[in-house]
């Protein structure tokens, strides 16, 4: 009996001795795997499964008749979403199918009343709304619509919203002063009201081909070479005055794959992608 009381002691003393040796010297306790728990933990990049999104989520469409919007559109009917679009002129005059997949809202961001309802049910917005003219209306349509935009759907408690900014060209940027303040002042307010689910792309020249009318224009004949150039020469952008005019061109494809991505992916890191992260993002191959 002895005997035995004197092996259990024994066992317990050295199981006391393994927990003891299992403390590091400042009383964390030691992973078999390493893990260092006083690290960060860093996200680069954002992967997400190639599944169908829930059918409650809602992405509106800001400018979706327009040439990147409706690209948007199309690409994210394609994901099978529920998509409407909000534009001055509605319906487009397209003649494909998946234009009868969208619902087309017709009003006037710069007057709430004529707009406000397209709002319901939305999950998620993408802007493309923009345009060039006088300084005063390139600020009035790349900023303030933008910015009523924006704080309307803070208030309907949207979860994402990304804005298709641009890329600075530096002195091209004096020339149109409205167009880039304008630009630059709906991305303050985006990162302000959607700090964690705003998301500005900023990209350079956008080529694909262009519905003018019944007259198609196929940019990529100019955009594609230049990309496959300029893309390899980023260190010319830090020239002084001229760096920003060789920032690459970038296909209406890339720019829509991650605007759709970036609206609907609740994983998608909020905040600024240049042109260069636009490639980046585009080119990723989702895991299945």
């Amino acid at each position: 009996m002895t005997s035995l009381t004197s092996r259990l002691i024994h066992s317990r003393t050295s199981l006391s001795k393994l927990y003891t040796m299992a403390v590091s010297s400042n009383g964390r306790y030691l992973s078999t795997d390493s893990i260092k728990v006083d690290e960060p933990f860093k996200v680069e990049e954002a992967e997400t499964l190639n599944v169908p999104p829930p059918p409650t989520e809602k992405l509106l469409v800001l400018g979706g008749n327009g040439f990147v919007g409706s690209h948007i559109c199309k690409e994210a009917v394609d994901r099978g979403l529920t998509v409407a679009s909000l534009s001055r002129s509605g319906r487009p005059s397209i003649q494909e199918s998946w234009v009868n997949n969208v619902i087309w809202h017709q009003g006037n961001l710069l007057s709430s009343d004529s707009w406000m309802q397209a709002l319901n049910g939305v999950t998620s917005v993408i802007s493309c709304v923009g345009g060039f003219g006088s300084q005063s209306y390139m600020y009035k349509i790349n900023g303030t619509a933008n910015i009523n935009a924006i704080r309307a759907a803070s208030e309907k408690g949207v979860k994402r919203f990304v804005y298709i900014s641009a890329a600075d060209f530096g002195l091209v940027n004096y020339l149109l002063q409205g167009y880039y303040e304008g630009k630059k002042a709906a991305e303050t307010e985006l990162l302000t009201k959607f700090a964690y689910g705003g998301v500005v792309l900023r990209p350079g020249f956008i080529y694909g081909t262009r519905n003018v009318g019944s007259v198609k224009l196929p940019l990529g004949v100019i955009g594609s070479p230049l990309e496959m150039v300029l893309q390899h020469a980023k260190p010319l952008k830090q020239l002084p005055l001229v760096g920003p005019l060789f920032t690459p061109p970038v296909s209406v494809t890339a720019v829509v794959k991650v605007a759709v991505r970036a609206a609907t992916d609740p994983v998608f890191p909020p905040g600024i992608v240049d042109v260069y992260g636009i490639l980046r993002y585009s080119q990723q191959q989702r895991a299945t």
